[in-house]
């Protein structure tokens, strides 16, 4: 097994990619401890797991705040003596009001939101980490973003630039934590149209261009190589594969699963 005897918190576990993180990761012999801020949602798949065999534990935290963040790295460090891999996959901007708007009618708390938000949480989660994995000399960051964070695209508003700031982000977490043995690598996937999140931004994307919301996600499917989105459960084997010492040789980079998209 790939992560067998790791510690993994995974944030954001109750939604698809958290969820599907964390049941790859369960799978892989990881002990997981799942986190989000509607408590009910993470239990549902920590009990999946457990059924299956596997290790995790439930937790209800806001990755938006700094004493809840510490507080659980905290606990779960106590509970196993390490943090080998923090997987942050938040999904916590509402896209309605955020996309299929030009930028010229976005207000500035609509534009700065996402920047503000994820830049926030994936600092909190990352610091908190961090510290733990360096004074053990080892460990795995990891985020998700997609596509819009390299390949320049209308209507995003400010989740572009958002997701653009972890990737540059996660490169300094590299810089500066790799001598530590810490390292940090972005996943980044096409528009998962499986996922609730990015049904409703195509819907958004599409209603703004005056076509059928499927009409905008094979426009999308065809610039790929593949002629298809990403899948949820790709992004997930791709992160275990990460964050496993079979992938020791990576970081500071973006692992591209954009299916030809992007070309890096």
């Amino acid at each position: 097994m790939l992560l067998e005897n790791k510690t993994a918190i995974i944030y954001g576990a109750g939604g698809a990619i958290g969820g599907a993180v964390a049941r790859t990761f369960a799978r892989e012999g990881a002990k997981v401890f799942l986190s989000g801020r509607t408590l009910s949602k993470v239990e549902r798949v920590a009990r999946e797991i457990v059924a299956a065999g596997g290790t995790a534990q439930a937790f209800q935290v806001d990755a938006m705040e700094e004493r809840a963040v510490e507080s659980h790295v905290a606990v779960v460090v106590e509970q196993t003596g390490r943090l080998d891999v923090s997987f942050n996959a938040i999904t916590a901007v509402p896209q309605p009001g955020t996309q299929g708007i030009p930028i010229a009618q976005l207000s500035v708390d609509s534009f700065t939101a996402p920047i503000t938000t994820y830049m926030r949480s994936h600092f909190l989660t990352a610091r908190a980490a961090a510290r733990r994995m360096a004074e053990q000399g080892s460990g795995v960051l990891l985020m998700h973003t997609p596509e819009p964070a390299r390949l320049g695209a209308a209507l995003v508003g400010g989740m572009g630039p958002a997701w653009a700031a972890m990737e540059a982000f996660n490169r300094n977490l590299s810089a500066e934590f790799g001598p530590k043995g810490v390292r940090a690598i972005c996943v980044r996937s096409s528009g998962m149209p499986e996922t609730e999140t990015i049904d409703v931004v195509f819907g958004l994307h599409a209603n703004a261009m005056g076509i059928p919301r499927e009409q905008f996600q094979g426009f999308i499917e065809s610039l790929t190589h593949r002629k298809r989105s990403t899948k949820v459960s790709e992004v997930a084997e791709m992160a275990a594969f990460l964050a496993s010492d079979r992938g020791s040789g990576m970081t500071g980079t973006v692992a591209n699963l954009t299916g030809g998209l992007i070309v890096d």
